[in-house]
């Protein structure tokens, strides 16, 4: 039997949308927000000279600065202020993570409800600070040692770049927040998306290049193209799926009456690591690769070895690529979901899985699930991913047709696409609730 819930969610028409105003101002704000964060991508670092560093992001595009002027939006490829982008508040987010699950005092935070959360977030910020600082620091002295790219390097240089750079990093991090909280979705998934979705077009411009040059085949970029739209079909359907457990509540007495037991459903996410793993994996494998551009091939015989098996498309490269997006999908899937949590909660409110009893046996239930639905997600995580790795390596198409782009912009997509959704929903039961009680006043 369908519940009226569904039954509105099934009819839910979208022709709504000029009916729902709130929803309408979350939706303008969050396009303004947006649309902020572009401008700043084009605002360039004082004192660069963006010819040389033209010549110098080329030579070095193939490594972990192409990867993360992806997520920047290409903010990166013209060192504008936004170029660390969000991506030291998500780290400080994962350290944070990491942290509560080896810490009592952390972990205590959390099971305080609102107040806790609120705490851990202002820790976030606080690392953010920290990790943005040490980050930008980075780029300027690798900015000053880079050749000509700094017209007057020196203490000054140094500085204001280290704070231009943190003050961006902080601005998106207050925007995101805004975006979160006034607007509509996650507003740093969001900012994400924004960048990678921006750079598109221009990623689609010089394949289209490449093949007018005669660079790419023509069938090889239909094939890109058929590819792209055949993966994130896939990925569309792998991130929608569930593995529901049936969760079964007893009958109760309050006062004189009898309510009956009621079924429920814990639903456990296929991927419920999300793109974490894809993102780390690609990281840390490029990092020999761009160490070894900035010294210009010089160094160890042993260390160019590692950077030679390391290169795109190498057996050893997808090996390492495959074991560690594996790894991340297990590890970080058992720090956001704790079975033992999840089974004592279901504990206190009296529910149980039939066939298992409660406490210790059901969290034990719980983790055998999870492992076998997770190794399941690893594996479509490696083949989604794999299979954009070997066009990047052999055929030079740009990061934004990879993996990890299309994880990142169909699973936001389809968070935000689910939050619009549930306002028209909220918006329809708003209607219907005004009805009834105008039909009760006539009455």
């Amino acid at each position: 039997m369908v519940s009226a819930a569904e039954q509105l969610a099934a009819n839910l028409n979208f022709s709504a949308l000029g009916k729902a105003e709130e929803l309408k101002k979350r939706i303008w704000f969050t396009l303004g927000a947006l649309l902020v964060y572009r401008l700043g991508t084009y605002i360039p670092l004082p004192g660069i000279d963006p010819t040389v560093w033209e010549q110098v992001f080329k030579s070095q595009a193939g490594g972990i600065l192409g990867m993360f002027n992806m997520f920047a939006g290409g903010g990166i490829h013209r060192m504008a202020i936004f170029a660390l982008n969000i991506m030291p508040y998500i780290s400080a987010s994962i350290i944070v993570q990491l942290l509560t699950t080896v810490s009592p005092q952390l972990e205590a935070l959390k099971k305080e409800g609102e107040s806790g959360r609120k705490t851990l977030n202002q820790y976030t910020r606080y690392l953010t600070v920290i990790l943005a600082a040490f980050q930008s620091y980075g780029i300027a002295v690798g900015l000053q040692g880079a050749g000509n790219v700094v017209s007057e390097p020196g203490a000054f240089f140094l500085l204001s770049t280290a704070i231009t750079l943190t003050g961006g990093t902080m601005f998106l991090m207050w925007l995101g927040e805004q975006i979160t909280s006034r607007g509509i979705g996650n507003g740093i998934s969001l900012i994400i998306l924004a960048g990678i979705v921006a750079e598109l077009p221009s990623a689609l411009a010089s394949m289209l290049e490449l093949g007018r040059q005669g660079a790419l085949s023509t069938a090889l970029i239909l094939l890109v193209l058929v590819m792209s739209v055949v993966v994130i079909a896939f990925i569309v359907f792998m991130e929608r799926a569930q593995r529901r457990l049936l969760i079964q509540y007893p009958k109760r007495q309050v006062g004189n009456k009898m309510f009956e037991g009621q079924s429920s459903h814990l639903p456990l996410k296929l991927n419920t690591s999300g793109v974490i793993p894809p993102i780390f994996a690609s990281s840390l494998l490029l990092l020999p690769t761009t160490i070894a551009s900035f010294n210009s091939g010089t160094g160890p015989e042993w260390f160019q070895w590692i950077v030679t098996q390391f290169g795109h498309g190498r057996p050893l490269f997808l090996v390492f690529y495959i074991a560690m997006i594996v790894f991340f999908a297990f590890f970080y899937t058992a720090i956001v979901f704790n079975p033992t949590e999840t089974a004592d909660n279901l504990k206190k409110h009296g529910g149980f899985i039939p066939g298992i009893r409660p406490g210790e046996r059901t969290a034990e239930y719980i983790d055998f699930v999870l492992t076998r639905i997770t190794a399941v997600g690893a594996i479509y995580l490696a083949i989604v991913c794999l299979i954009p790795e070997v066009l990047i390596s052999y055929a030079a198409v740009p990061f934004y047709f990879g993996g990890t782009s299309l994880l990142i912009v169909v699973s936001v997509t389809m968070d935000t696409v689910a939050q619009v959704q549930g306002y028209l929903l909220a918006h329809q039961y708003e209607g219907l609730i005004r009805k009834s009680k105008l039909r009760g006043r006539k009455k």
